[in-house]
């Protein structure tokens, strides 16, 4: 009777995701075998563009080249520089200053279930896929990143005189005959980024009755965050967020505490969306403090607080906070922050790196 009220319970806060991408091998085939998603009959797959169908070599080259610090001008940077992986693929600072030291402006998203995620950024409803979004802090200039703008060609030179990436891109893109440019390395990583799944998590297990693994802290904080506290309002389904742009109150500042950040409105020009933000997903939320936008606050308990343009925020106590923070662990899914299939590769070609 409690695993049924439990399931009960969690059920209103969204389809959960359990499973995890598995490769269907032919020998000798072509084209490359596909790739198969094992996931619940009530989920579907996430949206993988027509050209740029997901393969295991695929997933391996981006792995290699998420972790890669020659995409940055001086070497120093790479996507798992900010990205970290025991962090849910973000990162403990408020914001991570660019290769020539330019702050950040805005806090690191973590990369759980990005797949799923639409949009992409904290500010830029435009980005809605992968390949589109990885250029942006290569070769970006606001704020400067990786520092790679206009060397696209010096990229390419990189990686090309190294002959276990020239094997690699063409496992990779033999329709494009191994070409290595800009747009086959955004199309690698992500792959790559689309391997990022995190769905094994108490929730998870105690919403499909495989495990009654949550505190009744945690119980009680989830009855509030999808009743009292009104939290689904923005805090829905499989990712809990509804992919909108919303103002809250926050400062709309930096974190450098400079010009106000418009937020959406840098991006329509319109006043009526000036410091809106995206809904955050909070899959891996308890690992990747700080938050909001610029990283202002600290740790959950500060960032329900910071809701309190929200009016059903104003009537949380203390202890309603306690038990919001008990469920949103729940939410973690600590094998993703430590699978060594997600970590920085090894071996390549047979070498250790």
């Amino acid at each position: 009777m409690r695993r049924l009220t439990i399931v009960t319970c969690l059920g209103v806060l969204g389809h959960a995701v359990l499973g995890h991408a598995v490769l269907s091998l032919t020998v000798g085939a072509a084209p490359p075998p596909k790739w198969h998603w094992s996931l619940p009959a009530d989920v579907a797959p996430p949206r993988v563009p027509a050209d740029n169908p997901m393969t295991a070599a695929k997933v391996t080259l981006g792995r290699r080249l998420f972790y890669d610090a020659d995409l940055s001008i001086d070497g120093t940077m790479s996507c798992a520089t900010c990205h970290s992986q025991r962090h849910g693929f973000a990162e403990d600072n408020r914001t991570h200053p660019g290769v020539h030291g330019d702050p950040g402006r805005r806090n690191v998203p973590g990369l759980a279930n990005v797949a799923w995620m639409v949009p992409l950024t904290w500010a830029d409803s435009r980005l809605t896929t992968l390949e589109a979004q990885v250029p942006v802090p290569v070769m970006g200039d606001h704020p400067v990143e990786m520092g790679m703008k206009g060397g696209e060609a010096e990229i390419a030179r990189r990686l090309g005189r190294d002959p276990c990436y020239v094997s690699m891109f063409h496992a990779a893109f033999p329709e494009h005959r191994g070409k290595i440019d800009m747009v086959t390395v955004s199309k690698a990583i992500a792959a790559f980024e689309r391997t990022l799944v995190a769905f094994d998590t108490p929730y998870d297990r105690a919403r499909h009755g495989r495990a009654t693994t949550m505190s009744p802290a945690a119980m009680r904080g989830a009855e509030l965050f999808s009743g009292r506290a009104g939290c689904t309002s923005c805090h829905s389904g499989p990712q809990f967020t509804d992919g909108q742009f919303h103002a809250i109150g926050a400062a709309g500042h930096g974190a450098d505490l400079g010009p106000p950040d418009r937020g959406l409105g840098e991006v329509t020009g319109l006043v009526s969306d000036d410091y809106r933000f995206r809904t955050p997903g909070l899959r891996n939320v308890a690992l990747t403090a700080p938050y909001m936008h610029d990283g202002e606050t600290a740790n959950l308990a500060e960032a329900i607080r910071a809701h309190s343009a929200v009016a059903a925020t104003k009537t949380l106590s203390e202890a309603d906070i306690a038990n919001l923070e008990a469920f949103l662990d729940t939410l973690t899914d600590r094998h993703f922050a430590r699978d060594p299939k997600l970590a920085l590769p090894q071996t390549v070609c047979g070498r250790r790196l």
